[in-house]
C-alpha cells in the first residue's frame, strides 16, 4: 500500500463532522500503514490564508494525496494523477449568486476536479448534484458513505409518549429548525437543540410555547448521551450531503423523523418516518404518528437497526483502499 496523506482543514469551533469521519477511517485501518494526517495551518478565510494553506500542502510528500473535504482548492497544486478529492456537498452553490457563486464554483469545484484523479462523495445525491456543476467522468466519482462511530450502540429505553424528548442536531439554515418548532406547537414535548440558538429562534420557541434546552458544542460522549435520552430524533433538513444523525439515531435505536428529499431517504432507507420538510403540517403529522402509533414506531426502529449496517467502517475503508489502488503511481495517470 502506498503512503497516503489525508489533508484536512483547520476546523472552526463549530466544525467537526469531517474530522470525525476520517479519524474513524484512520483508526480502523487494518491493511498496512494507515494514512497520515496533515492539517492545514490557517483557517479557510480570506485570500492570503488560503494561499498559505495551498503552499503548505504543496510542500508535503506522499504517494497519494487525499483532500478530505471543504478546502478543495488546495488540490490545485497537487499532482493530478495522485490526488483524491472528497466533496461532501454542493450546497454553497445553491446559496450563492452572482460573482461570488462564480468564484466559489471555479476554485472549489471546477479547478480542483481537474486536478483530481478520483473524486469521492458521501451520497448518490451529492454525486448527482456535482455532475450538474462540473464536467467530470461519472465513473471516477465514487459514492463512499460516512461510517458511524462505534460509540453508538443500541440503548433501549421506555418511550415517553406523554412528553417525548425530541432531539434536533444543528441549527444552520438548511436544518429547518423554525419549521420544526412551528410543527411542535400545541404538542407536549421537550426539544433538545444541539447548536447555537439565536434570538430569533428563541423568540419563536417562546411564541410556540415549546419547552427546550440548548446545547453548544458537545463532546462525543455528551452527544451520545443526548441520543440516549431522546425519544425521537428530528432531522427535517431542506438539504443534506449525507445526514449522519439519521444513522446515529438508528444505531442507538431511536425513531427518526426526517425529510423525504435530498440525501435523507437514501441514508434512512426504510428505517425512518419521511416527511415534507417544507410543510409544517406534514412534519407535525409525522411526529405525532411516531408518538401515537407504537407499532409503527417499533417497525421503524427495527428497519433502522438493519439499515445502519450499511455504514460499517470496514466496508468504507475497503472502498477507500480500492480508490487509492486505482491510481497508477508510476505514470501519474488514473488507471
Amino acid at each position: 500500500m502506498p503512503s497516503i496523506l489525508h489533508i484536512q482543514r483547520r476546523p472552526l469551533p463549530t466544525q467537526f463532522s469531517v474530522e470525525g469521519y476520517f479519524e474513524r477511517v484512520r483508526s480502523a485501518w487494518s491493511d498496512g500503514e494507515s494514512p497520515r494526517l496533515f492539517q492545514v495551518p490557517c483557517f479557510s478565510r480570506g485570500l492570503l490564508p488560503r494561499l498559505r494553506n495551498m503552499l503548505a500542502v504543496w510542500r508535503q510528500s506522499a504517494d497519494v494525496y487525499h483532500v478530505t473535504g471543504d478546502i478543495h482548492y488546495v488540490a490545485c497544486l497537487l499532482p493530478r494523477g495522485r490526488t483524491v478529492l472528497t466533496i461532501l456537498d454542493c450546497q454553497i452553490l445553491e446559496r450563492l449568486t452572482g460573482w461570488r457563486r462564480a468564484v466559489v464554483k471555479y476554485f472549489w469545484y471546477t479547478l480542483p476536479s481537474r486536478h483530481a484523479a478520483q473524486i469521492t462523495v458521501i451520497s448518490s445525491e451529492t454525486k448527482a448534484r456535482l455532475l450538474e456543476h462540473v464536467n467530470y467522468p461519472a465513473d471516477r466519482i465514487h459514492v463512499i458513505p460516512v461510517s458511524v462511530s462505534e460509540l453508538y450502540q443500541p440503548c433501549p429505553k421506555p418511550f415517553n409518549a406523554e412528553c417525548p424528548r425530541i432531539l434536533q442536531i444543528g441549527t444552520k439554515a438548511n436544518k429547518n429548525v423554525p419549521r420544526l418548532v412551528q410543527a411542535l406547537r400545541g404538542l407536549r414535548c421537550h426539544l433538545d437543540i444541539v447548536g447555537p440558538v439565536d434570538q430569533q429562534l428563541r423568540q419563536l420557541l417562546t411564541e410556540c410555547n415549546i419547552q427546550w434546552t440548548g446545547w453548544g458544542r458537545l463532546s462525543d460522549a455528551e452527544l451520545l448521551q443526548r441520543y440516549q435520552e431522546a425519544d425521537i430524533v428530528a432531522f427535517v433538513s431542506t438539504s443534506e450531503g449525507f445526514g449522519m444523525p439519521i444513522v446515529e439515531a438508528q444505531r442507538v435505536e431511536r425513531v427518526c423523523v426526517t425529510s423525504n428529499c435530498s440525501s435523507m431517504p437514501e441514508v434512512a432507507g426504510e428505517g425512518a418516518c419521511l416527511v415534507d420538510p417544507l410543510n409544517i403540517d406534514a412534519i407535525g403529522a409525522g411526529i405525532r404518528r411516531v408518538i401515537e402509533d407504537c407499532r409503527h414506531r417499533q417497525q421503524l426502529i427495527n428497519l433502522g437497526r438493519d439499515n445502519c449496517k450499511r455504514f460499517d467502517a470496514a466496508q468504507i475503508i475497503a472502498s477507500f483502499q480500492s480508490v487509492y489502488e486505482s491510481l497508477d503511481l508510476c505514470t501519474g495517470i488514473c488507471a
